[in-house]
Parts: structure tokens; sequence; C-alpha cells
């Protein structure tokens, strides 16, 4: 498959990161007598924060929140990911690409520190040569920056190219940067609109990397 790579998304995607802290989140709405509207969350999924749910949350009480509950949501929330595994297809895909002599890169609008303390936890971060996160020269999705970057560093042609998301905001910027693009969403995300990817599935357990890579490439010669 010369000329081609595979870029994936982080959060969402490679672990589900979205459902965790959206739970911590959502506790320490409950706690306070408040519920934590998915429909809300969601507009976050796949870009920079847009919804602060702690701001939110203190124009609700009508009063400033402890500062204290920031370290208890912070060990909350590292007790529920340090327990995940990535998700269902993950390192079939990577085991595959590494057969295939595909390059891997990942793509996300996360901080780089965040994504690659995972990568580490994981023990996979030696299968990604390239991560592009958003920083002050990369915009958060659904800008397709992240995407042209990770395929310009690959040196790979993005027509040929496959990606993986789990948002709206993120298959646009996948779509935008021409890359085929496979969305696998998870709870918080099924009942969005996913719509422009070029397929979706519940997992990528579902689909093979050298399926994906010879529809990209079928496509790419249309």
């Amino acid at each position: 498959m010369s000329g081609s790579c595979l870029v994936l998304d982080f959060d969402g995607t490679v672990l589900d990161t979205e459902d965790s802290v959206y739970q911590v989140w959502a506790e320490l709405w409950d706690d306070h007598g408040h519920e934590l509207a998915l429909v809300d969350w969601q507009r976050n999924i796949g870009t920079e924060d847009v919804f602060d749910p702690w701001i939110e949350l203190e124009n609700r009480l009508g009063r400033p929140l402890d500062e204290a509950l920031h370290a208890h949501r912070h060990s909350r929330q590292d007790q529920l990911l340090t327990e995940l595994e990535p998700r269902p297809g993950v390192l079939r895909w990577l085991s595959d690409a590494e057969a295939m002599d595909v390059p891997v890169g990942i793509a996300s609008s996360s901080p780089s520190e965040w994504v690659e303390s995972h990568l580490v936890r994981l023990g996979i971060r030696n299968r990604f040569l390239s991560i592009v996160c958003r920083d002050h020269e990369v915009p958060a999705k659904p800008d397709p920056t992240s995407y042209q970057v990770a395929c310009a560093r690959l040196g790979a042609d993005r027509g040929a190219s496959v990606a993986v998301e789990d948002s709206p905001h993120g298959v646009r910027a996948a779509v935008g940067a021409g890359l085929f693009t496979v969305a696998t969403p998870h709870r918080l995300t099924v009942g969005l609109d996913l719509s422009a990817a070029d397929i979706v599935v519940g997992s990528l357990d579902e689909l093979t990397l050298s399926e994906a890579l010879a529809r990209a490439s079928l496509r790419s010669h249309e």
C-alpha cells in the first residue's frame, strides 16, 4: 500500500476516554442536585471545549464551587481511565498496519501530553510514527489541519489513506483533509450524525485495515 497511511483520532477512538470523563462530571453535577445533559456534553466531543461544565454548574448554583473538588474529580477520573483498554479492533489494526508496512499516526484535538501519557501507559506509543495534537499551530477539529499535518509527516497520499473517528467534528476534519473516513461511534456519539464518513461501523472488529485501504485506493482512482 505504497503512499497510504492510517491516522487515528485518540479520545473515543483509540481509547474511550470520553465516557469516563463524562461520567466524572455527571457525578459532580449529581452531587450538587443537577443533571449534566448528554446533549450539552456532546458539544465538546472531538473539538476544543465550547461547554465548560464547571462554570455552567456554578451558574446554575448561583455560587462558586469549592476548588478542592478539582482534586477529587481528577482522582476519580484517573481511577476510571487507568482501567481502560483500547477499543475493540484497535490493536488488530495496529498489528496489521505493522505487517503491511503502513505508517500510523494520530490526529487529536487533545493536548499532546494527554495523548502521549495514555499511549505510554497502554504500551503502544511505539506504534505511532507521528502524533499531531491541538496547539498554537494546529487548530482543533473540525479544522482538517491535524490530518493534513499527520499525513505530510508520514509521507502519505491523503486520498489513499484511512482515518478513524468517533465524532461529527472529527469526521468533518478527516473528510475535509481528503482521507477515506471510518466512523466508530461509542455510547456518547452513536446517536450523532456521522453520515459524512465513508463508512460507519460499530467497532474496528467489523472491518479490516486491508479492506479500508482497498476502498480508499479504489475511491482515489475514481
